[in-house]
């Protein structure tokens, strides 16, 4: 998959901030430990998705290992405009890892927004929104290091119980250079509750960079809604996206063609059968009954699936 940092390969590389330059509300598909990987970008991109993220990777991993970067990371020419999301804590370790994907990607975003306690324990996502001169640092740094002008350098956050330090964070990540901001509308301890998207139009009023807002929306009707209360200039969806992935497109709930287009492409890519079939039972949630659940939900081969999809909705 790699070579040598300097080595070039024949990708469509675009510029990211063309999206946000448009006058559209750009369509994010968010980064998602195991899900949002390169079969899954290949299908949102079919309906409306402007943007795709990869799953998490921590940068030093990285940088420090062959077998990381192959196992962690896939992409192909049409798998573009790219964000690749890293988890990080020091900048020239970000930066190295940005060198070595910039030749294939079209930018990269720092995680400062993962919740979780194993990331927060190793100084990783969510406890960087305490540390804004090391974010400011960490952007700066890679601005000076990769010489691509349109190779995008953007973060993502959760927001402060005192606005003001958010506010502060984005103005000094953007003074850095940051290319924009996607804001996750709870802050670290919260996870159920409502989203702050009063929060997010704030942090967009403070800022003169784009700001794309995340958080609890699961249908197109739902983005159009959160754009009119938080202003922002794109919007990320994770969990709204695996159980319709046709949903930037309009679709009220998954389409049969979806989930043909799910099944070609998973078996192109050679997708493993649990990720093949996690992505379908999210897909399906919402157009089976509970008794088609329990039937379809401990299927253990992808030839019981592929049968199952032929008799009950004529796909194969």
């Amino acid at each position: 998959m790699f070579g040598d940092i300097g080595e070039t390969k024949e990708c469509q590389l675009k510029d990211p901030m063309d999206l946000f330059h448009s006058g559209q509300v750009v369509k994010i598909c968010a980064p998602m430990v195991r899900y949002s990987k390169l079969a899954f970008r290949t299908l949102v991109r079919k309906y409306s998705c402007d943007l795709c993220y990869t799953p998490m990777i921590v940068a030093a991993d990285f940088v420090r290992s062959a077998k990381a970067r192959d196992s962690e990371f896939t992409t192909n020419k049409g798998d573009h405009p790219l964000i690749v999301q890293f988890a990080a804590k020091e900048a020239q370790v970000l930066c190295d890892a940005a060198r070595i994907i910039c030749p294939f990607a079209d930018g990269i975003d720092l995680n400062c927004g993962c919740p979780q306690r194993w990331a927060i324990s190793e100084g990783y996502g969510a406890c960087l929104i305490n540390k804004p001169e090391l974010v400011k640092d960490m952007v700066r740094h890679v601005r000076s290091q990769i010489d691509n002008p349109k190779f995008s350098v953007s973060i993502k956050i959760r927001i402060h119980e005192d606005l003001k330090k958010t506010v502060d964070l984005c103005q000094k990540a953007e003074a850095a250079g940051v290319s924009w901001i996607t804001v996750h509308g709870r802050s670290i301890e919260e996870r159920h509750q409502p989203v702050h998207y009063d929060a997010i139009k704030i942090i967009k009023r403070s800022m003169s960079i784009p700001i794309v807002a995340n958080g609890d929306i699961k249908t197109l009707k739902d983005a159009e809604n959160v754009h009119h209360l938080t202003e922002a200039d794109g919007i990320m969806v994770a969990r709204g996206l695996l159980a319709n992935p046709a949903m930037f497109a309009g679709y009220e709930e998954t389409p049969v063609q979806c989930i043909q287009d799910w099944v070609d492409i998973a078996l192109e890519h050679g997708t493993p059968f649990t990720c093949f079939h996690h992505h379908l039972m999210y897909m399906m949630e919402r157009i089976t009954s509970k008794q088609e659940k329990k039937v379809f939900n401990v299927l253990s081969s992808t030839s019981a699936v592929l049968d199952y999809l032929n008799d009950h909705y004529g796909v194969w």
